[in-house]
């Protein structure tokens, strides 16, 4: 797919304008932002970060959680030929200078005051951070720092700058090229300074493309954004196939939310490290319990019939006509409300990478129906290396090239 980020986004707007692009919870309802509402978003952050001294070829730092303007930052940056650059949220000061000073940056976007404070510390030894835009003002009224702002001046200027120049961002956008540099993420840096991997628009569309095509994801999905941007495994999952497929995108209102988050989206398409599925087994061996002596026998018994005949069903194997209705009989008891209450009731596809997975992990969200899958990749490759197609997944290997 020989085309650029911000070209999907248009094509988006042009032939879907009024369909969902993503969601935001904001103080426990869910807003929804259309792929026409997100196209104006775009455009008037770049005429704003143009106004405000973006130039093209320049890196912007983007930090903080998943947030729709944040999202909507990137694609703005990418729109003038700039290159975003995802920082972990929860790094601290001292670690954001080595690569905002790596990459020369001038521009900060950032979620709110904690990362605002951190950017301001971080001016001491990185005098050339000029601006720091910020998405949500709470504690930062009294703030009079130069060249500090917030997203809602810049978005306001850029709709006056629009309105003057109604062809500017549509003559940027479809100046940058499949091989333009359309983002860096620094890596972990674990033995020594992290380093700055450059992927450009075809590098990234084309292993989201790779991976759409893998599993089949379609418009039709939605995609709960809860990992760091940061990693580039959550902007391919979020980001990069988002804009491939067209899919929604969700973003829980805080970490604290995101299980219940999860149970109200109902994902179909899923990503977590083994820690995530540990914890949620966990939790429900824990509930189990607490629950009445006829549940748990339940819960046993068919658990028993699950391991038996889950695996076996999930690979497309066939099985005895006995086995095949107790598990009938177990997905309406058991394992049908389980998915449910874990938020997988709709999980077409989920996958698993980072670190080892158990062999009774794997084959416990297998065997209740839950089409779990590993993959292998790094931050060079853009995440793609290794998949497990549908019916060939198992707990000691990671797939095909």
């Amino acid at each position: 797919m020989h085309t650029t980020f911000p070209q999907l986004l248009l094509n988006h707007a042009r032939q879907r304008p009024t369909a969902a692009a993503l969601r935001e919870k904001e103080y426990g309802i869910w807003q929804t932002t259309t792929w026409s509402d997100l196209t104006r978003m775009v455009e008037h952050l770049a005429c704003g970060l143009h106004q405000a001294g973006l130039h093209r070829g320049e890196h912007l730092i983007v930090v903080g959680a998943n947030r729709p303007r944040l999202y909507a930052t990137m694609l703005a940056a990418q729109s003038l030929g700039a290159i975003p650059i995802p920082l972990y949220q929860d790094a601290a000061a001292a670690e954001c200078v080595f690569p905002i000073n790596n990459a020369d940056v001038r521009f900060a976007v950032v979620e709110d005051q904690e990362q605002v404070d951190k950017m301001l510390e971080v001016r001491e030894q990185s005098p050339q951070l000029q601006h720091i835009f910020y998405d949500d003002p709470r504690g930062l009224r009294n703030y009079t720092e130069e060249g500090l702002g917030s997203l809602d001046e810049l978005l306001a200027a850029g709709a006056v700058f629009a309105q003057q120049h109604p062809q500017f961002f549509h003559h940027e956008a479809e100046k940058a090229l499949p091989g333009d540099v359309a983002a860096m993420f620094f890596t972990s840096g674990t033995t020594g300074n992290p380093k700055g991997v450059v992927h450009t628009h075809l590098s990234l569309i084309d292993r989201a493309q790779a991976g759409a095509e893998f599993d089949r994801l379609t418009e039709q999905e939605d995609v709960l954004a809860y990992l760091p941007p940061a990693w580039i495994g959550q902007n391919i999952f979020s980001y990069a196939q988002w804009l491939v497929c067209g899919y929604v995108v969700n973003c829980p209102e805080s970490s604290a939310t995101v299980t219940i988050d999860l149970k109200e989206i109902g994902p179909t398409y899923y990503f977590a490290p083994p820690r995530v599925f540990e914890g949620m087994l966990t939790s429900v061996m824990i509930r189990m319990e607490d629950a009445s002596h006829l549940k748990r026998r339940l819960f046993r018994h068919f658990m028993d019939v699950a391991q038996r005949v889950g695996p076996a069903l999930m690979d497309g194997k066939s099985v005895g006509l006995l086995d095949r209705l107790s598990y009938q009989l177990g997905d309406w008891m058991v394992y049908g409300p389980l998915r449910n209450n874990l938020g997988f009731s709709r999980v077409r596809v989920a996958y698993t990478a980072g670190e080892a997975i158990g062999p009774d992990l794997f084959t416990f969200y297998r065997s209740i129906g839950i089409n779990l899958k590993q993959l292998y990749g790094s931050t060079e490759t853009a995440v793609f290396v290794c998949l497990q197609p549908d019916h060939e997944a198992r707990a000691d290997t990671v797939g095909v090239p």
